[in-house]
């Protein structure tokens, strides 16, 4: 048994020069027209350097959009639950002819992060891209904020991938590309992976899930999110110490691997958690922990929608499969952590814990009980907290499921 092949594909597509090739698309990109790129965009175009969204060789053209937003797939038939796209404002896009090389600047660093051979220009209906993607056209849902604020029109077509931006040297030995988390299981003998998608710092639930699949699995790969949050979450240099700390202190050694990949957060819930499992079936994980509220924000979804979204796929739509773990919380009559599934006590026994009460306490500078978090944890996460002034502090508000 090998591990599980890459999405659509026997081997994966990285699309990221090296070596002459690097040097010499660098030094043409010099000479095209540029179109800045947003964060999110920025990305999506490191993941399709890197392998992470094979078998993509660029932006989405819009059939493509269209069939990912209103099905699922691709416009070929293969699975896809999020467009993949880059926009760009109509006085731009009269400037580029079909056909036309540009250069993709990141808007923020001033970086050329790539080109691309722009094959498609077309305007999308965002309303719909929202209604499908994330169930909602509440402009106060910020993955729909996001989509309402993109450029008129959108650019498909093939890139080529020049950097990874911050990634390699601001996270070095955390973030990992899809080749090194394979050679990496392989080289551990892993076969089965469970994937653990986080944005916040682990607490006491989490830590219960990974234990579960690390007794399901041979190993479980803690992979977080590096890119863009939205205010009030916390850094990721502080989260992965946090993880650190956790996986030294309460882990068996040769079990967890702390990896992370590139992306900002959408915020789509069910969808976002069908390209988590899929681009964690590129970095090589068999299984996806998805427990209560997955990449949620509010009460925009149930909190079970994105285990649910999973039997609604064709068979064959993906190799990795979801674990689904109930709702997890401290029980007071157990003695230690339990689910819904597990536990026969009433509910006044429970404590669920959630990253966003754990984030309102430290950041109000509230005691926090020690069956929410290990004391390791909250070490840094209150040195983290010191630092800043109360008054700059984003206010976390508790809403929807982590309320409960």
């Amino acid at each position: 048994m090998s591990l599980v092949k890459p999405h659509g594909s026997d081997v994966l597509l990285p699309l990221l020069l090296e070596g002459e090739a690097l040097a010499a698309e660098q030094a043409r990109a010099q000479g095209l027209k540029k179109v800045l790129i947003s964060s999110r965009e920025s990305g999506d175009l490191i993941m399709l350097g890197i392998g992470g969204f094979t078998p993509l060789t660029g932006f989405m053209g819009k059939d493509d959009w269209h069939s990912v937003c209103t099905n699922m797939t691709l416009s070929n038939g293969l699975f896809w639950p999020i467009p993949i796209t880059l926009s760009t404002s109509a006085d731009v896009a009269d400037t580029i002819a079909i056909g036309e090389d540009v250069a993709l600047v990141d808007s923020e660093t001033g970086e050329v992060m790539g080109t691309m051979t722009v094959s498609e220009k077309y305007s999308i209906d965002k309303s719909l891209e929202c209604q499908e993607v994330f169930r909602t056209t509440d402009p106060a849902h910020p993955g729909v904020k996001m989509v309402m604020e993109q450029g008129d029109v959108n650019l498909g077509g093939a890139v080529k991938v020049l950097s990874q931006g911050e990634f390699p040297t601001k996270y070095a030995g955390i973030y990992m590309t899809p080749a090194e988390t394979r050679k990496l299981f392989e080289e551990k003998g892993w076969k089965t992976i469970a994937a653990f998608q986080t944005r916040n710092p682990m607490h006491r639930s989490h830590e219960y899930l990974a234990k579960i699949a690390v007794e399901i699995c041979d190993g479980v790969m803690i992979h977080s999110l590096l890119g863009a949050l939205k205010p009030g979450d916390i850094p990721a240099d502080v989260r992965q110490e946090a993880i650190g700390v956790l996986i030294d202190k309460y882990f068996k050694k040769d079990t967890v691997v702390q990896s992370g990949y590139p992306l900002d957060m959408r915020y789509a819930g069910p969808r976002e958690a069908l390209l988590h499992a899929l681009f964690r079936q590129n970095y090589g994980c068999s299984h996806l922990i998805v427990g209560r509220d997955h990449a949620g924000v509010g009460d925009y979804y149930g909190p079970f929608d994105a285990q649910h979204i999973f039997d609604e796929l064709q068979k064959d739509a993906l190799i990795t499969q979801p674990l689904k773990i109930d709702w997890t919380f401290w029980c007071n009559a157990c003695g230690g952590m339990a689910s819904t599934k597990t536990c026969p006590h009433e509910e006044h026994n429970h404590v669920k814990v959630s990253g966003t009460k754990l984030r309102k306490a430290l950041s109000e500078d509230e005691e926090v009980p020690d069956n929410f978090s290990r004391p390791e944890v909250l070490d840094v996460l209150r040195k983290y907290y010191a630092g800043i002034a109360k008054e700059d502090r984003a206010k976390v508000e508790l809403k929807g499921h982590s309320a409960k």
